[in-house]
């Protein structure tokens, strides 16, 4: 893979946000992948601290690949802060444009797989509000894929039927998701059936057409039907199939690396980065 497709979750470095930045231009790559969170946070940048940031990541000898904020926290086919999330995924997207990517990545909720729950026409109609913000900005919200399967999240861009609706596909998402879910159902997880329904990465068939920006992170589900991310490359991700069928869906944009866990963040992403350019 070329370097300059290559990013990092500079966050996930555990380190002063900036420092980070610098330490991942010294590895040669092409860019940096902010959270919108902490001193990057949407309220505390003004207009001109955005132009410093474009400036200090370019700089840096990279690009701003996204930004990333909703890690969970909010739900937007719940009634609860239902205004308050489609305000503040407006005030993302200009963000995101402001940054020069015009990517803003969330999980935006877990989508009802019935049309006729009531959270489903919450979705659609504050996805259909944010997305004609994005238009109108010139930023789009890439939906982070995990609580659903591919072919949801597809039937909810063909529903709202915007370009500003695009996909982050995380691959090990689909892996760790519907563990989770098996838990908290009080169900036996089904490894499976969970590849069936989910696809971690031959969903690419069902959604690439529609994908603007990659999580590169791996995963597995142990025995006892607990998930573990894992190294990039040591998990159930098949990472030559996914980024092979990636190309063949025409997607160009960046591999972001993501390192949630781990005691040694810094050393996990940067193999991570040398992983990635064996592929």
């Amino acid at each position: 893979m070329d370097s300059a497709r290559i990013a990092v979750k500079t966050n996930n470095l555990g380190m002063d946000r900036h420092e980070a930045i610098k330490l991942v231009g010294e590895w040669g790559i092409g860019g940096v992948h902010i959270t919108a969170n902490g001193p990057f946070a949407h309220e505390l940048l003004s207009k001109q601290d955005r132009k410093d940031l474009v400036k200090f990541v370019q700089a840096q000898g990279m690009t701003i690949s996204a930004i990333m904020m909703w890690g969970g926290q909010v739900d937007l086919s719940e009634e609860e802060n239902w205004e308050a999330g489609i305000e503040e995924g407006k005030r993302l997207l200009e963000l995101a444009a402001d940054l020069e990517c015009g990517i803003w990545g969330a999980h935006v909720g877990i989508m009802p797989t019935e049309t006729s729950d009531p959270g489903w026409d919450r979705m659609v109609r504050a996805m259909a509000q944010i997305a004609a913000h994005g238009e109108s900005v010139g930023a789009c919200v890439a939906i982070e894929l995990g609580p659903e399967p591919p072919r949801i999240v597809r039937r909810l861009i063909e529903t709202v039927g915007s370009e500003a609706i695009r996909v982050n596909y995380d691959p090990a998402n689909l892996v760790i998701w519907p563990a989770l879910l098996a838990k908290r159902r009080g169900e036996e997880y089904d490894r499976d059936l969970a590849m069936i329904q989910f696809e971690p990465v031959e969903g690419v068939k069902t959604l690439g057409e529609f994908v603007v920006h990659c999580h590169a992170k791996d995963a597995i589900v142990k025995c006892d039907g607990q998930h573990q991310e894992v190294p990039l490359g040591t998990g159930w991700i098949d990472f030559e199939r996914w980024t092979s069928l990636l190309d063949e869906a025409g997607y160009t944009g960046f591999y972001a690396i993501e390192r949630e866990v781990g005691a040694d963040p810094v050393g996990d992403i940067h193999d991570a980065v040398e992983f990635l350019r064996t592929l």
